[in-house]
């Protein structure tokens, strides 16, 4: 077996292209190797297997075979030359073998040489003619050529004519490289003596061994028709379009006879030939030459008629039609998937390969050939890899959060008139990356809770999308670590990995944290995951659980203070001012002051937002010196919180007044809580008291002289009271003009003068029970809250303990 191996690589973007070459026989046996292949590519054989490769051809033909596991080319099925391509020469299977991941194409040609397999025949075994006495020496008399139907030196190589009595064979090449077979009379015949004349034209090819075909030629001697008929022209050229309808005149013959009579009377005929075109054309008695079969210029571009007069003495003549068909657009494209990916990556390079077809037009010229062109708006081009092989790739970034799936129609259309065209649709998908992070709903939230929660509550929930899938989109939530006034977050709240529901951790009190900040990171599930961050804020809403809290008057177990309210006091007359705060907030420490009891409720109002408490009508001397007013403070929440303070008003014109008043109501108020132990104690000591009376009066009279001297030079401040943590915040500050009072009063007596200074700092009376009638002088202060609307009003303060 004769093998030549061709092979080159080319290395380009496309798929990697090597070429082969191999000549075998025809008619092998199933199962003859035809090459290595493996060898031959200098490839491995495992590559062979890895890359699936295939054999693939344009026509579906399966000659040729591929064992992978040896790595060589096998016959699959008897190949006949003959059959395959006539007298075409030379005669190959053209075929692809295709290699996937990487894609490698590689051409392989298989040409197939002769063999002498056919002897050369004759269509029919024999021949007749009918020639006339009179036939000149040298007359010519065309007979049937052989057709042997293999080519080269197996084809047909000579003819042998016996017995060459009367007759010799001369034959004639021709241009198309066949022989004219003529038997020329080189002896007149004599009817006479042999009216029936028996010849055997024998044809052999060139082969090894040799091998031949018989004709058997009868001769009848006819009576004279010296004059053969001869044709107009040595050949004739003609043309028609392969899709002509049966019936369509090609062309007209013509040859004349100088006999006359029935001798003049020319039949044509269209001789054999290798084409069988006595199948596709017939000559009628005109010489008209008519489409009887159906022309193809894909299966034959040209036929060569050979074509035979003949007079009716038997006399003939022949010639030569050179028909040429012409091309029609007639064939579509044919588009050959040869290899595709059914999925691709979105971060793949530009230009990857991502099918790899062939496209063949059977039809010549402008017919045939072809363009081809993608669908718009997808982001892939055709490059040419070879003739008519052509792969798709990538020509712009892939996205698959904008496209996941493709649907690439391909079409090609060749440049006919009118075009003709095909296509065919691939779907390619496109596989995911982790390209894109998560993303927040918002760019920072905001959430509510109100104060004294039950810890583990949910607060609210905060979302992130991912645009890719599956995996990379899956979002988890983490709670970033920081701090909230020096406390973790993770100590304020948790969030939920999955859901992204946030958690209170621990129950929140408003009036220690008003709000805080936390980051919440999304990180999706690919490898290397993305993350984003975003901002939350928690706001923790007021609940009403503080009672208003009273800052003035302040409110003392040992001792009771009283404002004054002068008898000459006018309607309106700003007694005091009740001041209280509320550590809520919102409405929850929106306070109003209402007025519960009051010894005179006829005499005093208090000011139901502002706390003020002042007279409502004139003050009279029929009202007792001692007025008890208890005020209730509510704030606006639901429910409503409380706080009640009691107001002690002294209404008098002089301090002994006042004195004398409240002294008598401290003693009895003392007595009579303490009346069973005075009691007792009256009992077991009135005799001691008896005794020591002298001595306790004396003692009595320095002690009340020095106390008058302590009294003038000393003085003792009072300070408002204010809760822990708490400040002024209604902006209420120390009484800015104070009155000073100066207290005399006598031993026995509870009257005294009192003298007013100037506007300095105010005294306290302080009575020390424990010492009736014994006064003690104290400096102090008192705080009112100014109002824009009314004058700024300092009245005495007394303090009785």
């Amino acid at each position: 077996m004769e093998r030549q191996v061709l092979f080159f690589t080319l290395f380009v973007v496309a798929p990697a292209v090597g070429h082969v070459s191999y000549s075998i026989p025809e008619e092998m046996v199933k199962g003859s190797v035809v090459g290595n292949i493996a060898r031959d590519l200098g490839l491995d054989v495992n590559r062979l297997k890895s890359g699936k490769a295939r054999i693939f051809t344009s026509d579906s033909s399966e000659y040729i075979e591929l064992s992978r596991e040896r790595g060589v080319l096998l016959v699959n099925e008897r190949i006949d030359r003959e059959a395959l391509c006539r007298q075409t020469t030379p005669c190959a299977l053209h075929l692809q073998i295709i290699l996937e991941n990487p894609m490698e194409l590689f051409r392989i040609t298989v040409e197939i040489s002769d063999i002498n397999d056919n002897s050369p025949t004759f269509k029919s075994t024999e021949q007749h003619f009918e020639i006339s006495e009179s036939a000149v020496v040298g007359s010519k008399f065309v007979l049937e050529r052989a057709v042997d139907l293999d080519i080269g030196r197996n084809g047909l190589k000579n003819y042998s004519l016996k017995p060459a009595d009367n007759f010799v064979l001369k034959l004639e090449n021709q241009p198309d490289g066949n022989k004219k077979v003529e038997m020329v009379l080189h002896k007149p015949l004599d009817r006479e003596k042999e009216e029936q004349i028996y010849l055997m034209l024998k044809a052999v090819d060139g082969g090894e061994p040799q091998m031949s075909g018989t004709v058997k030629i009868y001769v009848t001697v006819l009576d004279a028709n010296d004059n053969p008929p001869v044709f107009t022209q040595s050949f004739y050229k003609a043309a028609i379009k392969e899709n002509s309808q049966k019936g369509t005149t090609l062309t007209q013959v013509s040859a004349s006879d100088a006999d006359k009579g029935l001798n003049q009377e020319i039949a044509y005929s269209v001789s054999s030939t290798i084409d069988s075109v006595s199948d596709i054309f017939q000559l009628n008695m005109k010489g008209e030459v008519i489409l009887v079969g159906e022309v193809d210029f894909e299966k034959a571009k040209s036929y060569q008629i050979d074509i035979k007069a003949k007079d009716s003495g038997g006399l003939s003549d022949s010639s030569k039609i050179i028909l040429d068909i012409i091309d029609v657009n007639d064939n579509k494209p044919v588009i050959s998937v040869m290899s595709k990916s059914d999925s691709i990556s979105e971060n793949s390079p530009y230009h990857t390969v991502v099918v790899l077809f062939s496209v063949l037009d059977p039809d010549s010229g402008n017919n045939g050939r072809v363009n081809c062109r993608l669908n718009e708006n997808i982001p892939f081009i055709i490059k040419t890899s070879s003739n008519d092989f052509y792969t798709i790739v990538t020509d712009s970034e892939l996205d698959r959060e904008r496209a996941s799936e493709y649907n690439i129609t391909v079409s090609c259309s060749d440049e006919g008139v009118p075009s003709l065209s095909s296509s065919v649709t691939l779907t390619l998908q496109i596989s995911d990356v982790n390209d894109n992070a998560p993303v927040f709903e918002m760019s920072s939230y905001e959430a509510y809770i109100v104060e004294n929660n039950t810890p583990g509550l949910s607060i609210f929930t905060v979302k992130a999308t991912d645009a890719d899938w599956n995996q990379n989109a899956r979002v988890s939530y983490i709670l970033e670590d920081s701090s909230v006034n020096g406390v973790p977050v993770s100590s304020y709240v948790s969030v939920s990995a999955d859901s992204g529901v946030i958690h209170a951790v621990r129950s929140f009190d408003y009036e220690q944290i008003k709000d805080f900040r936390f980051h919440v990171k999304a990180q999706d599930g690919g490898s290397p995951p993305l993350s984003s961050n975003v901002t939350v804020k928690i706001l923790i809403q007021d609940q009403n659980d503080n009672p208003p809290q009273v800052l003035y008057p302040v409110q003392t177990g040992g001792s009771v203070v009283a404002e004054m309210v002068p008898r000459s006091a006018e309607v309106g007359y700003l007694v005091t001012k009740v001041v209280a705060v509320d550590v809520d907030s919102g409405q929850n420490a929106w306070l109003s002051y209402k007025l519960q009891k009051a010894t005179d409720r006829a005499l005093f109002e208090v000011g139901l937002q502002n706390g003020e408490i002042r007279t409502i009508r004139q003050v009279t001397d029929k009202d007792a010196v001692k007025q008890r007013l208890t005020v209730i403070v509510e704030d606006n929440g639901q429910p409503s919180r409380s706080a009640t303070v009691i107001v002690n008003v002294a209404v008098a014109d002089s301090f002994p007044e006042v004195l004398s008043e409240f002294t008598d109501s401290t003693h009895d108020k003392e007595y009579n809580d303490n009346l069973t132990f005075y009691l007792v104690l009256a009992l077991a000591v009135v005799s001691f008291l008896f005794i020591t009376c002298l001595v306790v009066i004396i003692s009595v009279k320095i002690y009340r002289w020095r106390q008058s001297r302590i009294l003038y030079h000393s003085s003792l401040p009072v300070i408002p009271y204010y809760p822990p943590r708490y400040s002024d915040t209604l902006g209420t500050g120390t009484l800015q003009h104070v009155y000073n009072y100066e207290v005399c009063r006598t031993t026995d007596s509870r009257k005294s003068d009192c003298m007013f200074g100037r506007a300095a700092s105010q005294n306290v009376l302080v009575m020390d029970p424990s010492s009736t009638g014994t006064m003690q002088r104290m400096q102090g202060e008192k705080s009112i809250l100014d109002e824009p609307d009314s004058p700024l009003e300092v009245r005495p303060h007394l303090c009785f303990i």
